[in-house]
């Protein structure tokens, strides 16, 4: 856990709908990606040592606002819109992506993107093309590779040379970890990998 920032000191600042409702701060901020089943409520919850602070859902999709939660007054993390859910519209997909795409471009607070990606699966294209997108507007990206519990020990090496390779990681600028919002694996090299950034 971080000594920096007491992690129970934390609020909902705004779900903002557009860049009009963006808050006006200073504060660093991490923005936190992935599919909408990726288990990303699970790491905000497990980063904060809180239940149910972000809303977990057995319906993905269900975040479809940036989230900017205030943890400590000294970072904001923005959880954006998940990708890659079917059930949405087009439209729908549409408008998150461009919700999501001008956070990213646009965002000056903006430190760092944590890329979550399902350590049981290949990453998406999806996941490739948000992990280049943020490559492109060279964006450091914190790979996460969640629900590690769920695999052998001694398949965690293979697991994260199967995702580096598919994501073209660069170990010059981007940090990889195994997660676990079970048991906690990976918890003090994800707060030690965010506070890097502040």
């Amino acid at each position: 856990m971080s000594e920096f920032l007491n992690t129970h000191n934390v609020s909902l600042t705004i779900s903002a709908a557009s860049q009009k409702q963006w808050p006006e701060t200073d504060l660093p901020e991490i923005a936190l990606a992935g599919r909408s089943n990726v288990g990303k409520s699970s790491f905000i919850n497990t980063l904060l040592g809180r239940k149910n602070f972000a809303r977990t859902s057995g319906q993905p999709g269900k975040t479809q606002l940036l989230n900017f939660y205030n943890v400590d007054d000294k970072l904001h993390l923005v959880d954006v819109p998940g990708y890659g859910y079917a059930k949405v519209s087009k439209a729908q997909r549409e408008a998150f992506g461009k919700l999501i795409e001008d956070y990213l471009v646009n965002r000056e607070n903006l430190r760092a993107v944590v890329s979550l990606v399902d350590s049981r699966h290949e990453p998406s294209q999806d996941d490739i093309l948000m992990v280049n997108f943020l490559k492109y507007y060279e964006i450091p990206v914190i790979l996460v590779a969640t629900k590690i519990d769920k695999i052998a020990r001694g398949k965690w090496n293979q697991v994260e040379s199967r995702i580096k390779s598919a994501v073209s990681f660069d170990s010059q600028v981007d940090q990889f970890l195994l997660f676990s919002s079970v048991d906690g694996t990976g918890l003090n090299e994800a707060w030690d990998a965010l506070v890097d950034y502040l």
